[in-house]
């Protein structure tokens, strides 16, 4: 808010007494004496009313870029005049009342003593101290800065880096970001704030500036902890934004803050980092220091702080609640009590009733209890401000309803302050509104009693001054001058209009100035006069009023001008550019000047532009010279386009009219004398009626550049030019030129867009040059542009050294846009060359004209000497000097004149010095005065002859001419080579002399071609002798001309008279490999194909018996037109010639008759590395694919060299393509016409011309022999991929890679090398995409040259070709913890059980059997049906049995004593491989011993032998029960089976399990394409069932803590002993367990049901049948995404995921949780790059399934692919989101101890702090073992020692204890431990668990003496429980 002017006051206050105003800052003094320290206090206390309570005006936000150089000065303003008025004022009051010392000057607080003061305190200008705590409003939010609305209606700024403390990550970004603050401030945001100084008086006229910080840590500075209690409301940055809430940083580092999102609801959009949030303290955390909050609005507004011990000041914040008690009522508030310690006032407009009338002290009686806010906070004086404004109670903003300006009749006078102002309601909508009236703004002159002229209930007229944002207040104003002013508010002020205005502050950047509403402006330095004033300050006085006149108005920006011209203006005014019409004269003031031009500013920002030409310069003179910056200047617009935002303007107010009959027009030809001639320009008095002046640059003067700067060297003011052309009409000036090529063709130069058309061949100039292109001007201000590429042939070479602005040239126009009005042209010399001789004729010319002006006299005499010298007549003269480049002569009669002959002309003739001789006139060079002669007999004979017979000389001339034709070729001899031009000599026309010039317009700056005397060239005779040629013939070198068009009438009736048909006689002007150039008639060119030269044949190179020059008979076949101008196609086939053809254009289409497979014929035009372009004839084009061309891998290699071009080849036609007359062609036969594998036409794709993406696979069948390109090298045993056509690829399976089984097929093969295939068969998908299987090995039928086939490498293609016991080699396909599957062929795989991987114990088979490692077996079990094959790689005969044998379950009896090998150990049992069967069965864990077995891991090992019994088989269902008690084997008894207890099974989390079991269905290979291949190809029916109940459900993709995270149970919640446990709890328990083993097995007979329903699906239809009937099956998509791999097809897998994720049901969360597996492995294998894809879809899997499942699957994914780094990474991540999860701290220990890493004992003592205290147990016992198998075990022990000391009865935790000790195998140590175990006092059962484990263990080590000794032991302990 600004604060506007007030008129000083001569009233009194309420009591009487005079207002002082002096600003008193000490401290109360108490040694006052009671009456000075009374009236000290009344003073201190009362009502500040110099500082006004409503400031006036608007806030005045400048732009950022003026914003800190002005703003200071316009605040600075409102001080100088307040001080100044008050000046007076101060003394008269002091005099009158010395007692007072204050006036509230200082604010009272805690420390007032004595009586209760008098006046509520209020901030004011003067009490404001740095260090005050004040609540305020955010009231603008700018990008450098927010203005705060405080209380009093101060305002307050607050810079960027005071808005928040320096604590976020993106802190630098703050700094660069204009946008930020908006982003987390807004306008009517409640803000707490800090004082942090107010900037001092520096200049007279400043005030003071109020800077606020809003830094929490200046705000809450003393805050602790401790100090917090819950219920505080707390204010705190949003520091970062988590998961599930905002960390909130208070300022202090000591603690922070947590909010979660779910108390957000309220908020409309999310937190942004920097943002204050308010939340009510829910619970603290001590230990990490954390505030809980909650951010409901509705609890954060309604909570009040708590009354609390000792609390100081420091802890209190603006804006805190508090329950507050009157205390005392003051003259204009109340004081309260609160918070028991505290005392604050409240002024009157902050009470709870916004409109309080004269009784409002009767609201308040002493005690009452009221919710109160806090306002402000004086640490200082201790003072405190409250409010309780019902709006700010509840923590909002007040709204207003009224704006600024808006005018109210009727507003009723609701409380009458004397001599202070009015309370007004606003009858505003849909609520009313206070308004406060300042006495100053009641009326025009100064009222004495307010309270007699205005009575309460009245109503009045009002405007609206201004807001108290903060209080909800507006300022309004009653004078009558406020209703009449034009300007009340900024949004009155219009540009242009004409105001009064008061200078209030003057400085170096201009003046503000004051308009009498109170809006202010900015009259900048430039406008405070019409000249450039040094010092503004003389200009301007402050006070005085002027007039001005508004230049602009953006936002609150308002600037005028002082300019008188402007200011008094009657002119039409333009704010904006809709407003500029064409031939508007207004004013404007220039800003800126260039060479071309001004440009000139109007109102509201407006600019236009005045252009050189239209202000009025003299001739040669500079704008700056008669405009200067900031002059205001009349113009006329002449042009506007609001649009672009563009206007033209001129300073010429009425353009010189001349009449029409004298008016000079553009492109005519006027003469005109040289007045002067200056450095840049020739100036030129043009003649006519009037006077009329024209400049003429001095490039315009030549069209040669040479000759243009001689010309301008010679020239002298007098001169008269015959012919000029207007080029340009400027005022009072014509542009012009003396360029004959633009004078010759002046009617032909277009002056208009419309006079262009395409393909037009016109002159012009070069104007400008860029590094893009080249500007070519042609009359007046029509401008082409030729682009880089157009304008040369050569594209390398450079522009700038090609061009020079000024050139004549030849521009080719190729295209004109009337939209856009932009020209291009081509300059290219091929298509813009010269088509006559005016180029050389306009150089003699000037030769001439130039050798006159450099003569001496001015008539010319002086050349008369040249009569004797015409072209080619003889003269005599004597040798003078013999130089090594010629012979110089002398002429007796012109001493001054040379003579020159060169050794070419001298033809071998010596010649002494001072001989005289008789010489022929070749050249004559007036200005150089100098002659070139020749002594060839052909010219000095002819001269004889020509003057011995003098009578017939101009007869024999007559006929000499007559023999030569305008515009007829010749052929010429150079004679001499000059600079610029060659002198030819035409022997078979009498040797005539001729000239040509060796350079074209466009070509001035080329290189030129190099001549030497005697070569012959070709040109066309241009121009015969003249006094217009300089008496010289000219003519035209074929170089030159030979791409231009002639346009002579005998060559256009000569071309008429050919058409297509026609028989001509043509001549053989060049060869290239595809055609033969030829010429016929005159001058006209064509060419005959390659394809017309003989009859159908095809010979190698059909030109060999043709050469330049001979004559051909030919029929013009079409005529094509070309850049090079029109070509007629001709032909020589014989059967052309002797066939008569009517005229037409019977040959120019051809019909595309061919049929699919025909053999057409062509030869290479074009070839590159993948196809070669064939033309089959002149229109017809053909292609010819790289892998098409052959099958042998060398002629593929050098597919360029071999098809070279001119080959003839011949084809098969493949495809047609009419529209482009393209074909495809194949070298081999095709085997079925014409049609792909669907039966459709293949078609060729438009955009490229080639085969498009519907693959043509026509000339491709089952057997044929291909050629190919290795593209990829598949991973793993995926074999190659390899095309076979422009857009065909096959796959050459594994096996199918080399003939022989070698250990590394793939060797020697390498992406992009050329291969020989065989397809071995091709089939389309429902999708359409042609899958083809190829082969490389060349023992099949076709691969080599009579090769059969060698039937000895043949692979087994079908199932039925197996038998058992047949010996098979193959290649593992991957590995499985059951076994692995082998490769047989392309179609067969087999699989190996891992008991038959070798005769010995195979210990880690992934290591020993890699993927692609060849083995060599035998088949044991064939079945067709199911298509699977079992094979052994066993060599022993033990396994000979015939499967009937192996699998026969009658030869089973339940009794029998079987041996066998451990094949898995599960938590709930072993499964056993029974030797010399495939059979397996189980063996419970129940049935392992009759003692109770703790830690089945501990005790067996995969692969140990064991003895079992059989207890049951299941002929139907295929299981086989085994146990393996003594008892069971030593006596068959079948007693009672003891039940201990299943603590250490709990205990045993699957953390521990072999990795190999919980590795991922397809991590086993390193594609996914074999994910779940355990279940893919089953050799036989009773492996399925045994591994499938020796498997996890098939359904479940098992990650390492998933599969049995239900048994995570708490070791504490089991206890070793039965009788310890309640009889029924028991019961309850095994039959849950009862029940969970039933379900379990349902799931495995499920899983093998569904195993067994059919094959495996072959085909995408068939998945996609499948996936259709079980859409949540998890097993099928993972399949199915296997599928595609082996297809190569990796982006169909990733989609088949996604399909998965969509399609299966949310409920099924497992099921959604394998394909997120599924897809981590696909992203690791295939990712691009594999880290960073995993991540993506890890993120993706986050939000969808247990956060805490997905970090355990992808490390176990880590931990499987040894990505160790990363594993740590996330295990680091994991410890701190699951720090409760006793899982996640083991798996954290396991890595350590893995990677054998230190630091055990520091994740030890962090996870106990973590973990919950009751799986402290869990957790250290599992550690413990863990360092047993693979740590330190002293540190197991220990462990297991601390927690013993505090569980000692717990017999769970000793068999653990022994177990690992018992593995260790220290007999001393183990035997130790044994004796305390049993030394303990525990109940019977226990102790006779323990002793029955000492007894087992001592009976293992056979020692028969410690046996008896632990028996004994036992007996001792039973005797001594019974006594």
């Amino acid at each position: 808010m600004t604060v506007p002017s007030k008129k000083s006051q001569k009233g009194k206050s309420k009591d009487g007494k005079p207002k002082l105003n002096k600003a008193s800052r000490k401290e109360f003094k108490a040694k006052k004496g009671p009456k000075e320290a009374t009236r000290a206090e009344t003073a201190s206390l009362q009502l500040e009313d110099d500082v006004p309570d409503f400031p006036r005006g608007g806030g005045s936000s400048l732009s950022r870029e003026e914003r800190d150089q002005i703003r200071a000065e316009v605040d600075a303003e409102f001080e100088a005049e307040e001080r100044g008025l008050k000046k007076g004022k101060r003394k008269k009051l002091q005099k009158n009342s010395p007692a007072l010392v204050d006036d509230l000057g200082s604010l009272f607080g805690d420390g007032i003593t004595g009586k209760l003061p008098k006046y509520a305190n209020k901030i004011t200008l003067k009490n404001i101290t740095p260090g005050m705590k004040l609540w305020g409003v955010v009231s603008e939010v700018n990008e450098k800065d927010l203005v705060i609305s405080l209380p009093g209606g101060l305002r307050g700024l607050v810079r960027v880096a005071d808005a928040f403390d320096p604590v976020f990550s993106n802190e630098d970004d703050v700094d660069k970001e204009d946008s930020f603050l908006p982003t987390i401030f807004y306008v009517g945001q409640l803000v707490a704030c800090v004082v942090l100084n107010l900037d001092d008086d520096k200049k007279e006229s400043g005030k003071r500036k109020i800077w606020l910080s809003l830094r929490l840590s200046l705000l809450h500075k003393g805050f602790t902890l401790d100090a917090i209690q819950e219920g505080m409301v707390l204010t705190g940055y949003v520091k970062s934004i988590e998961d599930h809430g905002y960390i909130l940083h208070f300022g202090s580092s000591s603690f922070m803050g947590f909010l979660p999102k779910k108390s957000q609801a309220g908020m409309e959009a999310e937190a942004r980092t920097g943002q204050l949030l308010q939340g009510v303290v829910g619970r603290i955390d001590k230990t990490r220091k954390v505030i809980h909050l909650s951010s409901d609005p509705d609890t954060v507004s309604k909570c009040v702080t708590k009354d609390l011990k000792g609390i100081s000041i420091d802890l209190l914040i603006p804006g805190m609640m508090v329950n507050a008690s009157v205390r005392s009522i003051l003259e204009n508030g109340i004081m309260l009590s609160f918070l028991t310690y505290f005392t604050g006032t409240v002024d009157m407009f902050h009470l709870q009733n916004k409109f309080p009338n004269k009784d409002w002290k009767e609201e308040y009686s002493q005690n009452k209890k009221v919710n109160a806010r806090i306002l402000f906070i004086d640490p200082s004086t201790r003072a405190i401000g409250l409010t309780l404004n019902p709006h700010l109670v509840q923590n909002k903003a007040p709204s207003l309803h009224v704006k600024v300006g808006d005018i109210y009749e009727r507003s009723k006078v609701v409380r009458v302050d004397r001599g202070l102002g009015l309370l007004l309601d606003i009858p505003s909508s849909p609520m009313s509104t206070p308004a406060y009236v300042n006495i100053s703004d009641v009326a025009e002159e100064e009222v004495q009693k307010l309270e007699k002229k205005f009575k309460e209930g009245t109503h009045v007229r009002v405007r609206v001054l201004g807001f108290r944002l903060l209080e909800g207040v507006a300022t309004g104003i009653l004078k009558a001058s406020a209703f009449e002013g034009p300007v009340f508010t900024h949004s009155d002020v219009k540009p242009g209009m004409v105001v009064k205005a008061k200078i209030i502050a003057v400085d170096s950047f201009g003046a503000i100035v004051q308009f009498p509403g109170g809006v202010k402006a900015l009259c900048p330095v430039r406008h405070m006069s019409e000249f450039e004033i040094t010092k503004p300050g003389k200009k301007f006085k402050v006070g005085a009023e002027l007039v001005f006149r508004v230049l602009g108005c953006k936002s609150k920006r308002i600037t005028v001008t002082f300019k008188k011209t402007l200011v008094k203006s009657k002119l039409s005014i333009i704010a904006s550019y809709a407003d500029a019409t064409d031939g508007l004269v207004t004013h404007g003031w220039i800003t800126k000047i260039e060479k071309h031009g001004c440009f000139v500013h109007f109102y509201n920002g407006v600019q236009g532009f005045a252009p050189r030409s239209e202000l009025g310069l003299e001739l040669g003179n500079d704008p700056s010279s008669m405009y200067n910056v900031g002059q205001v200047v009349k113009c006329r617009i002449t042009g506007s386009n609001p649009t672009s935002r563009r206007i033209n303007l001129s300073f010429l107010m009425k353009p010189a009219r001349v009449p029409e009959d004298q008016m000079v027009k553009l492109g005519s030809i006027v003469s005109g004398v040289v007045e002067s001639v200056t450095p840049q320009a020739v100036y030129v008095c043009v003649n006519g009626k009037t006077y009329l002046r024209g400049t003429i640059s001095p490039e315009h003067l030549a069209d040669h550049h040479d000759h243009a700067a001689l010309l301008k060297s010679v020239l002298k003011p007098g001169y008269e030019f015959d012919q000029l052309l207007v080029l340009d009409i400027e005022p009072n000036n014509l542009l012009l030129s003396a360029k004959y090529s633009l004078i010759n063709s002046a009617e032909q130069l277009p002056s208009d867009l419309s006079q262009l058309h395409p393909n037009m061949v016109i002159h012009g100039y070069v104007c400008n040059l860029i590094e893009t292109g080249c500007f070519v001007r042609f009359l007046g201000r029509l401008t082409g542009f030729s682009p880089r590429n157009k304008a040369m042939d050569d594209h390398r070479a450079d522009l700038s050294g090609a061009f020079f602005i000024g050139q004549s040239v030849r521009s080719n126009i190729l295209d004109v846009n009337n939209e856009t009005e932009r020209i291009t042209l081509s300059l290219k010399q091929s298509c813009c060359s010269s088509t006559d001789a005016s180029f050389i004729q306009e150089y003699f010319i000037l030769e001439e004209k130039i050798a006159k002006l450099q003569s001496s006299k001015a008539d010319g005499s002086e050349l008369n000497w040249a009569e004797g010298f015409n072209i080619g007549c003889i003269v005599e003269g004597k040798v003078q000097e013999t130089k090594d480049i010629g012979v110089v002569v002398s002429f007796e009669k012109n001493n001054d004149l040379l003579g020159f002959i060169t050794h070419y002309q001298l033809v071998g003739t010596t010649l002494e010095t001072g001989s005289v001789i008789q010489a022929a006139v070749l050249d004559v060079s007036k200005s150089e005065r100098l002659v070139d002669l020749s002594l060839k007999p052909e010219f000095v004979d002819k001269s004889k002859e020509k003057s011995s017979k003098s009578k017939t000389h101009k007869k024999r001339k007559r006929e000499a001419s007559k023999e030569l034709e305008m515009h007829q070729t010749v052929n010429a001899v150079v004679e001499i080579v000059k600079e610029n031009y060659l002198v030819l000599s035409l022997p078979e026309y009498n040797d005539a002399i001729g000239y040509a010039s060796i350079a074209d317009y466009n070509t001035q700056r080329f290189p030129s071609k190099q001549y030497v005397n005697g070569q012959s060239v070709i040109a066309t005779i241009m121009a015969f002798p003249s006094p217009s040629t300089a008496g010289r013939l000219l003519l035209l070198l074929k170089s030159i001309s030979e791409a231009a068009e002639t346009s002579s009438s005998k060559r256009a009736k000569k071309k008429s008279s050919y058409n297509v048909g026609s028989l001509v006689q043509a001549e053989i002007t060049e060869i290239k490999p595809l055609e033969l150039r030829v010429q016929f008639g005159i001058g006209f060119r064509g060419r005959v194909h390659i394809t017309e030269v003989n009859d159908d044949s095809i010979v190698e190179n059909p030109f060999c018996n043709f050469r330049v020059g001979q004559a051909v008979t030919a029929r013009i076949v079409g005529k094509s037109d070309n850049k090079k101008g029109n070509q007629w196609d001709l032909s020589i086939k014989p059967s052309m010639l002797s066939g008569t053809v009517e005229i037409g254009d019977k040959f120019t289409d051809e019909e595309l008759n061919f049929s699919t497979g025909q053999i057409v014929s062509g030869y290479v035009y074009k070839v590159d590395s993948e196809w070669a372009w064939l033309a089959i004839s002149r229109d017809l084009k053909a292609q010819l694919f790289i892998l098409d061309s052959s099958c042998e891998p060398t002629e593929l290699q050098e597919f360029q060299k071999h098809f070279y071009v001119g080959k003839p080849v011949s084809g098969h036609v493949l495809n047609i393509n009419k529209e482009k007359k393209l074909l495809r062609l194949v070298t081999h036969p095709l085997g079925v016409a014409g049609k792909s594998i669907d039966g459709k036409d293949s078609k060729v794709d438009d955009s490229h011309g080639i085969i498009s993406d519907e693959n043509v696979t026509a000339h491709i069948h089952g057997g044929d022999i291909v050629g190919g390109r290795i593209t990829k090298v598949l991973p793993g045993v995926g074999g190659l991929l390899v095309q076979i056509g422009p857009h065909t690829y096959g796959r050459v399976h594994f096996t199918e890679l080399k003939d022989a089984w070698v250990s590394d097929p793939l060797s020697g093969y390498n992406e992009g090398q050329f291969v020989k295939c065989k397809v071995l068969e091709m089939s389309r998908s429902v999708k359409g995409t042609v899958h083809v299987d190829l082969s490389l090995r060349l023992s099949l039928d076709g691969m080599l040259p009579q090769n059969d086939g060698d039937t000895s490498s043949n692979r087994v293609q079908k199932i039925e070709d197996l038998h058992p016991n047949m010996v098979v080699q193959g290649y593992v396909k991957n590995v499985v913890p059951k076994g692995c599957f082998i490769l047989l062929s392309r179609k067969l795989d087999a699989k190996i059980l891992l008991s038959n991987l070798s005769d010995g114990y195979v210990d880690n088979p992934e290591k020993e059997f890699h993927v692609g490692k060849l083995v060599v077996g035998r088949v044991l079990a064939v079945e067709p049906l199911s298509r699977r094959v079992e094979v052994t790689l066993k060599t022993s005969n033990a396994t000979s049995a015939t499967k009937s044998e192996i699998n026969d379950f009658s030869s089973l009896h339940v009794g029998d004593i079987i041996s066998g090998r451990v094949k898995r150990v599960e938590p709930y049992g072993l499964f056993i491989a029974m030797d010399h069967t495939n059979l397996v069965g189980l063996c419970h864990v129940s049935e392992l011993s009759d003692d109770r077995v703790e830690n089945i891991e501990t005790k067996y090992k995969a692969g140990e032998k064991v003895r079992a019994k059989i207890l049951k088989v299941d002929k139907e269902r295929h299981r086989i029960s085994l146990g393996m008690k003594n008892s069971y084997l030593v006596d068959g008894s079948d007693n009672q089976i003891h039940s201990e207890e299943d603590s250490e099974e709990d205990i045993r989390e699957t953390v521990f399990m072999d990795d190999s079991r919980a590795a991922t269905l397809m991590e086993n290979n390193l594609s996914i394409q074999n994910m779940d291949v355990e279940y893919e190809n089953r050799g036989s029916l009773v492996l399925a069932q045994a591994e499938s109940r020796a498997s996890i459900p098939p359904l479940e993709v098992t990650l390492d803590d998933i599969e049995h995270s239900d048994i995570d149970n708490s070791i504490s919640n089991n206890q070793a002993c039965v009788d310890e446990v309640d009889p029924m709890d028991a019961k309850n328990k095994r039959w849950a367990k009862k029940k969970a083993k039933e379900e379990r097995e349902l799931e495995i007979r499920a899983a093998e049901e569904r195993l067994l329903e059919k094959d495996a699906p072959k085909t995408a239809d068939e998945f996609e049948k499948l996936v259709r009937s079980s859409p949540n099956s998890s097993f099928v998509w993972i399949k199915y995404m296997a599928f595609m791999l082996d297809q190569a097809n990796v982006e169909q897998a990733r989609a088949i995921a996604e399909r998965a994720l969509r399609t299966i049901n949310i409920r099924e969360e497992n099921e959604k949780l394998n394909i997120w597996v599924a897809y981590f492995n696909l992203e690791n294998q295939y990712g691009n790059p594999p880290e960073e894809a995993v991540l993506k879809v890890f993120q993706r899997a986050l939000q969808y399934c247990d956060p805490k499942k997905v970090h355990l699957a992808l490390l176990g994914m880590y931990e499987r692919t040894d990505q160790h780094k990363l594993a740590d990474e996330l295990l680091d991540k994991m410890v701190k989101k699951f720090k409760h999860s006793c899982k996640v701290w083991l798996r954290r220990v396991q890595m350590l101890l893995k990677q054998q890493q230190d630091g055990i004992q520091s994740i030890v003592n962090r996870a106990l702090l973590c973990l919950p205290r009751h799986k402290h147990i869990k957790f250290i016992s599992q550690t413990a073992i863990l360092e047993f198998k693979c740590g330190v075990p002293e540190r197991a022990r220990s462990m297991f020692e601390g927690i013993l000391r505090e569980y000692p009865k717990r017999t769970d935790l000793w068999s653990i204890y022994l177990d690992q000790e018992i593995r260790l195998g220290d007999v001393d140590v183990i035997r130790a431990l044994f004796e305390r175990a049993t030394s303990l006092s525990l109940p019977p059962k226990k102790m006779k668990f323990l002793f029955k484990k000492y007894l087992k263990y001592e009976k293992s080590l056979g020692d028969e003496e410690k046996i008896e000794y632990v028996k004994r032991k036992a007996m001792e302990y039973v005797e001594s429980t019974l006594s």
